[in-house]
């Protein structure tokens, strides 16, 4: 089931003035949002780890010798030891999925993980470790804050993009240059 919150699928775009060492200059996916709080990936930290390791760890080989290079990515703070594949939707069914909008699922299971190894895995994806999570009402005061921009989700930040170039382009599908922004906020 979709979330209908109006902040599930939308892109969080650090600006320059958050300084939290977890979120500076990141590119955050919102995969869920409720009264409870949000939990999202974010999508430009390269973590020490590529594919290949990873499956490793989980006896795991990568049969298909194509995505055992792919870097991981650390999604967030919070669980760093949990694997969260981000993927579009290609009508099959995993052992633990969500699914964050019409195209896009986010999935837990080990299943997927072996698909992707014997190289029958879905064909845009990306693994990160750990996720970003926040409280009730906690992302909403950080957006009244002016922490973040939101722009709709584009596959191209999602699987296309470079890392180090994920955090200008998102800002640039709303037009904005970050590096014309001053790092400190007030308000008149």
């Amino acid at each position: 089931m979709t979330s209908a919150s109006p902040l599930s699928n939308l892109l969080l775009i650090a600006l320059p003035q958050l300084d939290d060492p977890n979120f500076a200059r990141s590119v955050t996916l919102i995969c869920r949002h409720d009264e409870e709080g949000a939990m999202g990936l974010t999508l430009n930290r390269a973590s020490d780890y590529h594919m290949a390791e990873v499956l490793s760890q989980l006896g795991l080989d990568d049969r298909s010798s194509q995505i055992g290079a792919r870097e991981v990515l650390v999604g967030g703070p919070v669980h760093p030891e949990r694997g969260f594949v981000l993927h579009v939707d290609d009508g099959r069914e995993w052992d633990s999925s969500y699914r964050v909008s019409e195209r896009l699922r986010l999935t837990t299971s080990r299943d997927i993980l072996a698909s992707m190894a014997a190289g029958d895995g879905p064909e845009r994806s990306l693994l990160a470790l750990g996720c970003a999570g926040w409280g009730a009402g906690q992302l909403e005061e950080e957006l009244s804050a002016n922490a973040w921009l939101t722009v709709d989700v584009d596959e191209a930040v999602l699987f296309d993009v470079p890392l180090d170039q994920r955090w200008s382009h998102a800002a640039g599908l709303l037009g904005v240059d970050l590096r014309l922004l001053t790092d400190y906020a007030g308000r008149a």
